[in-house]
């Protein structure tokens, strides 16, 4: 298969098939390099040489109820994870003060649990919000688990860009990660999502024991929901989680599944966010190169990111702009 006419194609307009999408996945040698070269005109094409950097808060850490099996603040698991309630108002409008001194240009309100419940702390979530609009040019999302239709409405008046909310994996695949709800919960919510008139963030985490085709039926799931943006992590194994010691990917697997998301989605925003360092190691780099249009700096949930001086230095070794560096 010629992959660089896959590209050729995906500009014409066409929908590639599963069977093109697998070999984008077992790419080697000179034909992955093809493949890069066609995933970095798409990027080029729709985005330019700009990306997009975000930022997250977790705002409520640990305790849990769903089982996700690659989860450290699941109250079904035995971590070392922080566990706390709600922060503060000002420590979230901090975190956005700070995000948006970073150069991000999303920042993301992120509480643990299946869901927020009506009252005080969806009420402080979303003067949080509020104020972030009023006050900063950094555009806020939240990731509060499955969502409601007045929950949905609240956020989206309160000025919310974007909701996040993970498949995590295939559909076929999902009941080995997570029993405690149904995957059609999660779409639902990104349904909702998008109804209340929020754009939608929505991706998973790679590495968890899925096979190729699943990664593709993710990716084609991603696309008939018509996402606007799509966050790829990759499995850093947290001890006391079922998952511990886990250690499928190679930094190329993380880079031919980015160009894969390129190729099936080439007008979606796609970031590279959980995982990145440890996953990619010495091909950090390479991400745009796959199709990357951004990716996530700062701190993640339960893990530490890199030091913002050595990203903001390797953006300028691969020649991409950033919005506010």
């Amino acid at each position: 298969m010629d992959m660089l006419s896959l590209s050729e194609r995906v500009l014409a307009g066409d929908q590639l098939t599963a069977e093109e999408a697998l070999a984008i996945l077992r790419a080697r040698g000179a034909d992955l390099t093809l493949l890069l070269a066609g995933a970095h005109r798409l990027r080029q094409h729709y985005f330019g040489e700009q990306i997009e950097l975000c930022s997250i808060i977790n705002a409520k850490s640990g305790r849990c109820a769903e089982n996700c099996a690659f989860c450290a603040q699941s109250a079904h698991h035995r971590t070392t994870t922080p566990v706390y309630p709600l922060k503060s108002l000002e420590e979230i409008l901090q975190g956005a003060r700070q995000a948006e001194a970073d150069g991000s240009h999303c920042y993301g309100i992120v509480t643990a649990g299946t869901r927020v419940q009506p009252g005080a702390e969806l009420e402080r979530i979303v003067e949080a919000i509020r104020t972030i609009r009023a006050t900063t040019a950094i555009e806020p999302s939240a990731s509060l688990g499955i969502l409601d239709e007045p929950t949905a409405r609240a956020l989206a008046a309160a000025g919310c860009v974007t909701y996040h909310h993970n498949l995590e994996t295939a559909r076929s695949f999902f009941p080995q990660i997570c029993t405690t709800h149904d995957y059609e919960e999660d779409v639902e919510t990104v349904r909702l999502a998008r109804r209340a008139g929020m754009k939608v963030c929505c991706g998973g985490i790679f590495g968890l024991g899925e096979s190729l085709p699943q990664r593709v039926e993710l990716a084609l799931t991603l696309q008939e929901l018509e996402v606007d943006s799509v966050p790829l992590n990759f499995l850093n194994p947290v001890v006391g989680t079922p998952l511990e010691g886990k250690s499928d990917l190679t930094p190329l697997d993380c880079i031919r599944i980015i160009a894969l998301f390129r190729h099936l989605l080439p007008q979606r925003r796609i970031s590279v966010c959980g995982g990145r360092e440890p996953n990619l190691r010495d091909f950090q780099s390479w991400i745009f190169m796959a199709g990357a249009s951004g990716t996530m700096i700062g701190n993640y949930l339960t893990t530490s990111g890199r030091d913002r001086q050595a990203d903001l230095q390797m953006f300028r070794d691969a020649e991409v702009e950033t919005r506010g560096c």
